[in-house]
């Protein structure tokens, strides 16, 4: 089944056999993170939040960039404490909305992604790029350290680099965010749709109540220490095998079938 919705423009909905693709749609302005867009798309994650159909989110952009950070047209038309205050809160909840997510969020990433924009990048659980897209996290080149930007790509790549990203604004090629590990895979530009979806769709069939459970674990777990984390894990997994899927995935095993998570 196929639904697409669109919020005031600035995000396009596409939903399709478990898989829900969220467009950046502000072409002209590169896809800037304004107030209004970042507004949509909470609206859209919120949404999506709350489906049980969906299990993979893909993150793409209309036009010839990805996204190239926050929208410093509008910034500099209202460079004031509270907007400012108001514009970052918006943007980490957005973030922290992704992240949060029980489903697993891709990156299609073509052409530039700079500044929040490599942080929305970083924000994905995975990412493939094209060929020919760049990163970086440029607000040092006018006068702005990229703070918030700073927080996951510091988690997602070596801490040397990612500094060195954040005080030169220098870019990354997509074959060094993918030797980084800030991307998983490059292909070429002409395959970006093609390499994204069926990776959406391998992941669209898993069983849903294991891939929410992996993802939370994935992430509590990294900052544990080892101990405290093999017990974490440990609870997890049992967790896994307890559940309708686990059940399904073991019943399956057995009977030498396809699971059918659906049951």
């Amino acid at each position: 089944m196929t639904t697409i919705t669109t919020t005031e423009d600035f995000v396009l909905r596409k939903d399709v056999d478990g898989i829900c693709e969220l467009t950046l749609n502000r072409p002209r302005q590169y896809n800037a993170l304004s107030m209004a867009m970042l507004e949509a798309m909470l609206i859209q994650l919120k949404e999506i939040e709350k489906s049980e159909h969906v299990k993979v989110v893909i993150i793409s952009a209309a036009g010839k960039a990805f996204c190239p950070g926050h929208d410093l047209k509008e910034i500099r038309s209202q460079r004031n404490r509270a907007f400012g205050e108001a514009l970052f809160a918006k943007c980490t909840e957005m973030m922290l909305k992704i992240r949060g997510l029980n489903q697993i969020v891709i990156a299609k990433v073509q052409g530039v992604a700079t500044a929040a924009g490599c942080q929305l990048v970083a924000t994905c659980d995975l990412a493939i790029a094209a060929d020919h897209a760049k990163f970086a996290t440029s607000g040092i080149n006018y006068g702005i350290y990229c703070s918030t930007p700073a927080v996951p790509l510091s988690r997602n790549i070596h801490p040397k680099k990612a500094l060195e990203m954040l005080i030169t604004g220098a870019f990354l090629s997509a074959k060094e965010a993918k030797e980084e590990g800030l991307v998983n895979r490059v292909v070429p530009a002409e395959e970006l749709d093609e390499a994204v979806l069926k990776m959406a769709t391998t992941i669209a069939g898993k069983g849903r109540e294991a891939l929410t459970i992996g993802k939370r674990m994935f992430y509590e777990q990294l900052n544990m220490d080892l101990e405290d984390a093999y017990t974490y894990a440990s609870e997890k997994i049992v967790c896994s095998i307890l559940s309708r899927d686990g059940e399904e995935g073991l019943n399956a095993f057995a009977e030498k079938r396809k699971p059918n998570w659906d049951k």
